[in-house]
């Protein structure tokens, strides 16, 4: 597939998915459309194993939706474009390879929901967060008001959804949302090198890793052990499992496989 608004870089198993939607890297159908079907191809791609998502630029990771195209939607259009926001969210957030968010700038309504649905976050330092859709009348509708809740609590995550305010990187980092704050020169470095590390980690195990966190998390606990178990088992029956024990016997680096 031609994409219009994306950029895809691989290099030693490292996909950097780059959003470039000039002014502000913002969220439409087209751009949501192609974060789904690009995120579908790494997922098959055996020469990746982890992947970067940024913004263009360093004004913005995803500055929000395109407001332009929100204005002309009726009722059953934004239905529509709800339902295509969610499964290009979910696609990252159940994707089976770690997905990092390199937040260079904005990360504002939409964009905070994308940052949200990556498994990890390093944010600049001239980074900024918000859900501001309570001041155009609305609330988030791409899982914004459930996911932020989970790594914030429900009492920060009404703060703010309620309010809609702006918050720094250094804030977002007290608060969770982001793993790691960084200089601005050093942002692509740092998430590729991330990304670099668990791209050479067992692909297999790490697939049923985030399987087991990510689904654990939304049933009770004796279900979740059974989900970690059944994991467990799987990533034990690999050729990985065996290629990394006897790295560890044989005192030398792993040659994961993915089998």
């Amino acid at each position: 597939m031609n994409y219009e608004f994306l950029r895809c870089d691989i290099e030693n198993k490292v996909a950097t998915v780059t959003i470039s939607h000039s002014p502000g890297n913002k969220l439409n159908t087209q751009v949501y459309q192609e974060i789904t079907q690009i995120m579908g191809e790494l997922e098959a791609n055996e020469h990746v194993n982890a992947i970067v998502i940024t913004g263009e630029g360093e004004e913005a990771f995803v500055a929000g939706a395109d407001i332009n195209e929100l204005a002309d939607l009726d009722t059953v259009g934004m239905m529509d474009l709800t339902q295509i926001t969610r499964t290009s969210y979910s696609k990252i957030e159940n994707l089976n390879k770690p997905v990092i968010a390199s937040i260079n700038g904005e990360a504002r309504g939409g964009g905070l929901e994308l940052a949200l649905s990556c498994d990890l976050r390093i944010a600049s330092e001239y980074a900024q967060f918000a859900f501001p859709e309570i001041n155009l009348g609305v609330i988030p509708g791409g899982g914004g008001t459930q996911r932020i809740q989970k790594v914030v609590g429900q009492g920060t995550a009404k703060e703010l959804l309620y309010f809609g305010e702006t918050i720094d990187a250094e804030r977002a980092y007290q608060l969770q949302i982001v793993n790691k704050v960084v200089d601005q020169n050093e942002l692509s470095s740092t998430a590729k090198e991330w990304a670099r590390k668990l791209a050479q980690k067992a692909p297999v195990a790490l697939r049923m890793m985030k399987l087991a966190v990510n689904t654990g998390a939304n049933v009770d606990l004796e279900s979740a052990l059974t989900i970690e178990a059944t994991s467990y088992d799987g990533s034990f029956a690999t050729q990985d499992r065996k290629e990394g024990i006897a790295a560890r016997l044989e005192n030398r680096k792993p040659n994961f496989k993915g089998r």
